[in-house]
């Protein structure tokens, strides 16, 4: 008996020890594909990048020549950009405060045991699937409508409408997904600390704030994070719904490069604004998530 477990044993780590040199020796055919895709779509456009940035004129990489720092230089001088990054910033605030807030609401409530929850889960997520541009014109002609009723003026007349007219079309796009997000954490909070909260007397809040929330905090985490560089990113509906009018007050970071980009001239400074833009949202995603990571609650 005790032969045939020592053959057993021998035979199941040799077996091991096999599979693992034959996941050595045959891993690059795997990995390589996807290696090779991440540097030729990733990587060499992103130093390519980076080279034309430091670039004047050009209409292909070829015909590019170096200049120094005078992108960079004009790039922060340039009134525009300023003001885009000063509106993205504070379009980013609003936009992750609300979103989070709303969408774990609506996530908390939903996990309450309504009936019909699951019904509601999916009206609120559908917005998710409508891509920007559409979404972009589609509420345009909705704010346009509306404005009509009180004002002469329409979305693209007024920096104000413009600025809350993006907030709202981000809400209604992006919380029903944050939600999904929420629902999951909150179903992950062990259900013995919900019981000796109840055992303890806590009221619904005292549970709230210290056993649920911080429990589901990596949520918190990955939808902070989803949210802040979203809105930073923000592209398609800030084009289709403002354009940047009026006198591109509403112009945002990631269209005020776009604009730049579509002429020779300041082809250059756009790239330089563009790796700017990467740097700037690379490092406060960064921050973001050292930050928020601290506050996890190790189960």
């Amino acid at each position: 008996m005790k032969k045939t477990n020592t053959k057993k044993a021998s035979f199941k780590t040799g077996h091991s020890s096999m599979t693992k040199r034959s996941l050595r020796k045959w891993a690059w055919l795997f990995i390589g594909p996807v290696f090779a895709s991440f540097i030729i779509g990733f990587i060499w456009p992103f130093a390519q990048g980076i080279y034309l940035s430091f670039c004047g004129k050009f209409n292909v990489i070829s015909n590019a020549r170096i200049q120094g720092f005078e992108n960079y230089v004009k790039a922060f001088s340039d009134d525009t950009f300023l003001h885009a990054f000063g509106f993205t910033a504070l379009f980013a605030v609003v936009s992750v405060v609300l979103i989070n807030l709303l969408a774990f609401a609506i996530a908390y409530a939903l996990t309450q045991g309504i009936k019909g929850s699951n019904l509601f889960r999916t009206v609120f997520f559908m917005p998710n699937l409508i891509g920007g541009i559409v979404l972009g014109y589609l509420w345009s002609m909705i704010f346009d409508g509306l404005l009509d009723l009180w004002t002469s003026q329409n979305l693209v007349d007024n920096a104000t409408y413009g600025f809350w007219g993006l907030i709202i079309l981000l809400l209604w796009q992006q919380i029903g997904y944050m939600m999904i997000i929420y629902i999951a954490g909150l179903q992950a909070v062990p259900d013995d600390m919900l019981e000796a909260a109840k055992i303890d007397g806590a009221t619904k809040s005292q549970t709230l704030f210290r056993v649920i929330i911080p429990n589901v905090m990596p949520s918190i985490t990955i939808c902070t994070f989803l949210t802040l560089t979203n809105s930073f990113k923000l592209y398609d509906q800030n084009l289709a719904l403002t354009g940047g009018k009026p006198a591109r007050l509403t112009e945002m970071l990631a269209l005020n490069i776009s604009n730049g980009y579509s002429n020779m001239a300041t082809r250059g400074m756009a790239q330089a604004k563009a790796v700017i833009f990467f740097i700037f949202v690379a490092a406060l995603g960064i921050a973001q998530l050292a930050a928020t990571r601290k506050r996890e609650v190790q189960q």
